[in-house]
């Protein structure tokens, strides 16, 4: 008997089961959880300035803010997810929205930098212990002719809150709420928090997996990927601002050796039916194989591309917080309207509407370089919306419909490691993108800062000599322009004056004001300039990904398994979930 055949009673069994009655209402709850995640990934990051002002925040603390969070929850998604298999998708899920809710709460009252360090951490590893349980819970408590659109419904909120945080966070700290400044960002979560964590005691499901033999959580396993993660992420996170020494290469290096050995002990817990962290038999299923290296390559372009396009418009252009994170809403306008429509066009279309999504987001990585090779910094925002659009629609097509495609094979008993495993490679690919294209747009503003410095010069040397000064005053004065120029470039620290600045900026009384007019628009024109070049390479980079993604969705299968297929391929024998009350 095939697969397909062995699997079809249990799909008509789940087809002629009563769903749970109160389904949509739960996926709201959860969806709670997921945007709360998504979006305090990004919104800290635009509150940074404030925070370091008010909390005397070195650099460095400013930076473990943010990176504390991220590493936390990579480090706990995998064991997190399957936590939920083993001791309830419910109880773990209330586990990490209540401690999220109160990591929140710690964050917001935050007194000094390190308080505020500890708390991030916390926050992402209480998210490690939430957000698995989203997707294995949708798979499971929506029958399958409904699953399709509560995975759009999924995709389009993850999407929305991917590039929300900056739109909300520029508009909480204009609001200034109760005086509150930066500290809105963190205790907004508290109702939100609480209000999801009251509701799914009353509505959500306990689902549990009939199961031959009782599951148990693989210490080792859970060790040794962790500790494979920390070697892998740590680099990532910190790489760039670290220049890169030779251990963080090494580190990486030996997270392959770590993985294998993962590997070699989940293939041995498997074959004494010992309850593996991540069972190996997951990877024999080419949809789930396929779906996340589509996954790593997908986000390590959406994640990267939004990081660097803010800093583009803050840095390079100048605008403020919301006007940055405005430009970025037609993107949320095209997921809002394309986030329902790959599962209507995947029956016929198969993994022809991810590539259709991919290729408009490549399309869209080309307007935005043609945008910046047209206008440059001049240009009006408004130019960026057809872009942003195309980009949003294509991520609407690609998002949703990728994470059915990913757990459509997984068998209910492996739902929640299928979950862990997935978002962890989501968090290596967004990691992964971020540490590339700084590689190349940072790079790029360091290696163009001498030339691009040097082009604007002439305007200082004329300005000093119509001033009456020395030809030999204004070659030296142009020199010293360029060092700050190119020091300023190279400094990590945004924040920080060097040395070679310090001299030049300090007020000088006897300076004509078309001087100091000829040095500042000097600088801007450098400014704008040096970070069109960085923009314009990082969208080559981006545009790249995008297209290296199109390349990898044809290891998918051609069919994608949606709605009522997406249990056909059950393996035969696999038990229902029952919700208990």
């Amino acid at each position: 008997m095939s697969e397909h055949e062995g699997s079809q009673p249990l799909r008509l069994a789940e087809e002629a089961a009563p769903p749970h009655k109160r389904r949509w209402a739960v996926l709201a709850i959860i969806l709670v959880a997921t945007f709360m995640d998504l979006l305090d990934v990004s919104i800290v990051a635009i509150a940074i300035p404030s925070i370091q002002k008010d909390l005397q925040a070195t650099y460095t603390s400013a930076q473990w803010m943010l990176a504390g969070y991220s590493l936390a929850f990579a480090l706990l998604l995998i064991t997190g997810g399957r936590l939920g298999d083993i001791a309830g998708r419910k109880r773990i899920f209330l586990l990490g929205m209540g401690g999220f809710t109160l990591a929140s709460a710690l964050c917001g009252f935050a007194v000094s930098p390190e308080m505020l360090v500890a708390s991030r951490v916390l926050q992402g590893a209480m998210a490690a212990m939430m957000v698995p349980q989203v997707i294995s819970t949708i798979q499971l408590i929506f029958p399958p002719k409904e699953r399709g659109g509560a995975f759009a419904v999924y995709g389009g909120v993850a999407g929305l809150a991917t590039i929300s945080g900056p739109l909300l966070g520029g508009l909480l700290l204009n609001a200034d709420l109760f005086g509150s400044g930066w500290r809105s960002i963190f205790l907004i979560n508290l109702p939100l928090g609480v209000a999801a964590f009251v509701a799914a005691i009353a509505i959500m499901p306990e689902v549990r997996v009939p199961l031959a033999h009782t599951l148990r959580l693989d210490l080792v396993g859970s060790f040794l990927i962790t500790v494979t993660m920390l070697l892998l992420m740590y680099p990532l996170i910190q790489g760039r601002d670290l220049d890169w020494p030779v251990w963080t290469l090494a580190m990486m290096a030996a997270s392959i050796v770590g993985l294998l050995i993962f590997g070699a002990h989940q293939r041995r817990r498997a074959g004494r039916n010992a309850s593996p962290l991540v069972p190996p038999s997951l990877f024999r299923k080419v949809s789930f194989t396929g779906g996340l290296l589509v996954n790593l390559s997908f986000f390590a372009g959406i994640v990267s591309f939004f990081l660097v396009f803010i800093i583009y418009l803050q840095a390079g252009r100048g605008e403020s917080v919301l006007s940055a994170a405005l430009t970025l809403l037609p993107w949320s306008v095209g997921i809002a309207v394309a986030s329902g429509t790959g599962f209507q066009l995947a029956p016929k279309l198969g993994r022809t509407v991810l590539h259709i999504g991919t290729g408009l987001m490549t399309l869209a990585m080309g307007g935005v370089i043609v945008t910046i090779q047209t206008g440059g910094a001049e240009v009006s925002l408004w130019w960026y919306v057809p872009s942003m659009l195309v980009g949003g629609i294509g991520m609407g097509l690609v998002a949703p419909l990728l994470v059915d495609a990913v757990v459509s094979d997984v068998p209910p008993t492996e739902a929640g490691s299928a979950s862990g495993v997935l978002s962890a490679v989501q968090q290596i690919g967004g990691a992964l993108g971020i540490a590339l294209v700084g590689l190349v747009f940072f790079g790029s503003v360091s290696a163009q800062a001498q030339n691009v410095a040097e082009s604007v010069t002439p305007r200082i040397r004329t300005a000093l000599q119509a001033a009456g000064a020395p030809a030999s005053a204004a070659e030296e004065a142009s020199r010293g322009f360029v060092r700050c120029f190119v020091d300023r470039a190279e400094e990590k620290d945004p924040t920080a004056v060097p040395a070679s600045c310090a001299e030049a900026e300090s007020p000088q009384q006897d300076v004509p004001p078309s001087v100091r007019t000829a040095f500042t628009t000097a600088a801007d024109e450098g400014r704008n300039d040096l970070f069109n070049q960085a923009m314009t390479a990082a969208g080559w980079y981006n545009a790249g990904v995008f297209f290296l993604t199109f390349l990898l969705i044809f290891f998918l299968p051609r069919a994608i398994k949606v709605h009522a297929e997406a249990d056909a391929g059950a393996p035969e024998g696999s038990p229902e979930p029952e919700p208990v009350s």
